[in-house]
């Protein structure tokens, strides 16, 4: 906390102080005819020279006190305000069946995605957020919100294969736009993440690229999966359970194109640390700059002065009009 004065000019007048009861003293008579002998005795005893002198100190005191009110004396305490304008972003993920593949950690690449997703969206608390899953289908599964707790619990909840075995990835980039298109923020992100190639859908992946283009939307795409045949888990009849091999068939032609289109970048991520690093890239390329703004909340004492410098003037008068108010 901090002690100011709103107008530390009036301070000056205090000059005047001094000033005034030196005057005042140069003007007193040298003599004074006195009616009661009694009133010569106590002055001359000296108590008679302190009353002479009260009535102008209380004056200049309550002069002093009303040019400390008029310098508006006041506390403050600085609050700091961060604004920041922040990110649209849209996270499109792969939830087709070849995401259940076991060549990433935890469990497999969706497992791998997911933890990866949550700690980026944890980190971009300015930004509105939506999601976005994908199979032979797309579907927001959140739009964009700053409520990254029903985000992290949305995308805790996406399970391989829920909308369909195929990869429609130019659904998912046209879902994405689509959701980006209205938002008021200036800049618009995509970070769409797949592992296989587009067999599915009514949207070509580079139509939907340079749709989103042309809406401002910059698209940041990444493969996912290894270079070998990776085990897939897969449910037969009740509880049996039988593993696949499959190996990942990446169209990074069209994952590129789509970054390239839209002004973006495409990566590949071969294992969860590659993942994580990926997003970590993305995180640090996509920051607004926060601006800080200082206010300061003020609160006045002057009252406080007033009130003396008035309660001073009062007394004053009062005690002018008692018999040792006439002493000098």
């Amino acid at each position: 906390m901090t002690v100011q004065l709103a107008n530390p000019w009036a301070l000056l007048l205090l000059l005047l102080v001094p000033a005034w009861l030196w005057w005042i003293r140069r003007r007193q008579p040298a003599a004074l005819t006195f009616a009661r002998a009694g009133t010569l005795g106590d002055a001359a005893e000296g108590r008679g020279s302190f009353l002479g002198i009260l009535p102008d100190a209380m004056r200049a005191g309550a002069f002093a006190w009303l040019v400390i009110a008029l310098a508006g004396p006041r506390t403050g305490a600085a609050v700091v305000q961060d604004e920041t304008e922040g990110i649209a972003i849209v996270v499109a993920v792969d939830a087709s069946e070849s995401m259940l593949a076991e060549d990433m950690r935890p469990r497999n690449r969706l497992g791998a995605a997911k933890q990866i997703i949550s700690r980026f969206i944890q980190s971009r608390e300015h930004d509105r957020i939506a999601l976005v899953a994908f199979g032979s289908e797309a579907m927001t599964r959140v739009p964009l919100t700053r409520d990254h707790a029903a985000l992290l619990q949305s995308l805790t909840a996406i399970r391989g294969a829920e909308l369909g075995v195929g990869t429609a990835i130019g659904d998912a980039l046209a879902a994405s736009a689509n959701r980006l298109r209205r938002a008021p923020e200036k800049s618009k992100v995509v970070v769409l993440m797949s592992d296989g190639v587009n067999n599915s859908g009514a949207v070509a992946p580079i139509d939907a690229a340079r749709a989103a283009r042309a809406l401002g939307i910059r698209v940041y795409t990444i493969g996912v999966g290894t270079d070998t045949a990776g085990r897939r888990q897969a449910a037969e009849g009740g509880e049996r359970v039988r593993y696949v091999l499959r190996q990942a068939r990446i169209d990074e032609g069209t994952m590129g194109d789509i970054a390239r289109t839209t002004g973006g970048r495409y990566f590949r991520a071969r294992d969860t640390e590659a993942l994580g690093r990926i997003y970590r890239e993305i995180d640090r390329m996509e920051r607004t700059p926060v601006e800080t703004r200082l206010y300061v909340r003020h609160r006045d004492w002057y009252l406080p002065f007033l009130l003396a410098g008035a309660v001073l003037l009062i007394l004053e008068w009062l005690f002018r009009a008692t018999r040792w108010g006439r002493v000098p």
